[in-house]
């Protein structure tokens, strides 16, 4: 087989996973080409919102594995391809001199053990940094079940490591992915987290679960990654709606991805990150899934309208975040500008603080943005709703990637 053919082949069968982010890395290049530094990593996005700055493979789509989900399965009836060490590294070097990349996503399928398969994985990290000297981001996945040894030596060559849970239950993982045993992936974490340095996975963890697949809520999602990010310092948490590209009784039958849900997890996680929200604040038994026509913040807003409208003159800086629209940077902003003047709206204009969402739930110097009885919970989720670009047609449909 051609090489141009297996690279049509593993490209396309690496698109599903959602957890190649390129940051946080410092590697510098001292000798060689490339660099992971801040300022040798673009961050460009693809019209899917998938990164697109690195070059993203599977070593072989060939897997002993049989997950229901997964288009490379076992069972399934497709072209094969596998690349060796050394063309990956001809790939790798021929796109970045050529300006299309500036790193390597490498993922693979299982082929004979997690041992073997990891072996040729590290075989082909050690030649792009050691034949080729290639200094550039390379984020490799791990493979469940591999030696700790051998996921110690990855470590010691790539900027990121991921192991993807793919989904966030045992129960699930029993049912849609039997080969895959959830204290293996565990252990990955607590491996890269116990030796993470500026030289062992300098760029940190991440990884992947999928959206839609199985009947897990919003709340036990979310509550997933609230103990990942505690128990393994993980960089990032990627959702991925799950894309139906298999028959299977076991699987939901869907037409679209759920993206609009997708988008939502992806905002929450954010608020948990920065914003000092925890899972039990924005969700519970009784509200277990985000709303989808309101964004979590928004939506926790008008849940707890008590709270409301906080005065921007006297408000701390975690009750500024609190106020859908305004995040850290104009919330520093804020407490920076008021130990000169008191605020008005018109001050809020021009330090370029979003009032869209944020107008509904303040106060300036006592006032509101127009009259008080308008503070009702049903006026400002109507309105609301009328400025959500997401909403705005007027048929509350699933988003689509594509007119």
């Amino acid at each position: 087989m051609e090489l141009k053919q297996k690279l049509e082949i593993l490209a396309d069968g690496a698109k599903y996973d959602a957890s190649c982010s390129s940051s946080g890395s410092n590697r510098k290049n001292e000798r060689g080409i490339g660099s992971a530094e801040a300022c040798g990593i673009c961050h460009s996005f693809s019209s899917d919102g998938r990164c697109i700055s690195l070059l993203k493979i599977l070593m072989t789509n060939c897997c002993i594995f049989d997950c229901k989900y997964c288009i490379n399965r076992r069972s399934n009836n497709i072209v094969r391809a596998i690349f060796t060490p050394e063309e990956i590294c001809e790939i790798t070097i021929n796109f970045y001199k050529r300006n299309y990349i500036e790193g390597l996503f490498l993922s693979s399928g299982i082929i004979k053990s997690p041992d073997y398969t990891m072996e040729r994985l590290i075989e082909t990290v050690y030649l792009l940094r050691n034949k080729y000297h290639f200094n550039g981001y390379i984020h490799c996945k791990a493979i469940p079940g591999a030696s700790e040894l051998l996921l110690k030596k990855l470590g010691n060559l790539v900027d990121r490591i991921s192991a993807n849970i793919e989904l966030p239950s045992i129960n699930s993982l029993a049912l849609l992915a039997p080969d895959k045993d959830l204290s293996k992936i565990n252990n990955i974490m607590k491996v890269v987290k116990e030796n993470k340095s500026n030289s062992f996975a300098p760029a940190g963890q991440s990884t992947q679960m999928i959206i839609g697949a199985s009947t897990e809520t919003d709340l036990n999602i979310l509550g997933r990654s609230e103990s990942l990010y505690k128990n393994f310092n993980l960089k990032r948490v990627f959702y991925s709606a799950y894309i139906p590209v298999n028959d299977d009784k076991l699987l939901p039958s869907i037409k679209m991805p759920p993206l609009v849900r997708e988008h939502r997890l992806y905002q929450a996680d954010w608020l948990l990150r920065f914003y000092n929200y925890k899972v039990n604040d924005l969700l519970d038994i009784n509200n277990p899934n985000f709303n989808v026509l309101l964004d979590p913040k928004a939506d926790w807003a008008l849940r707890h309208l008590e709270e409301y409208p906080k005065e921007i003159n006297k408000a701390s800086y975690y009750d500024l975040l609190k106020v859908p629209g305004i995040g850290p940077t104009s919330a520093k902003k804020i407490i920076s500008s008021r130990k000169y003047f008191t605020i008005e709206f018109e001050d809020l204009k021009k330090m370029n603080v979003s009032l869209k969402k944020a107008k509904y739930f303040i106060l300036c110097n006592g006032k509101y943005f127009i009259d008080s009885k308008n503070f009702k919970k049903d006026f400002i989720t109507n309105s609301l709703l009328l400025e959500n670009k997401e909403t705005k047609a007027s048929t509350l449909t699933q988003l689509k990637l594509f007119e």
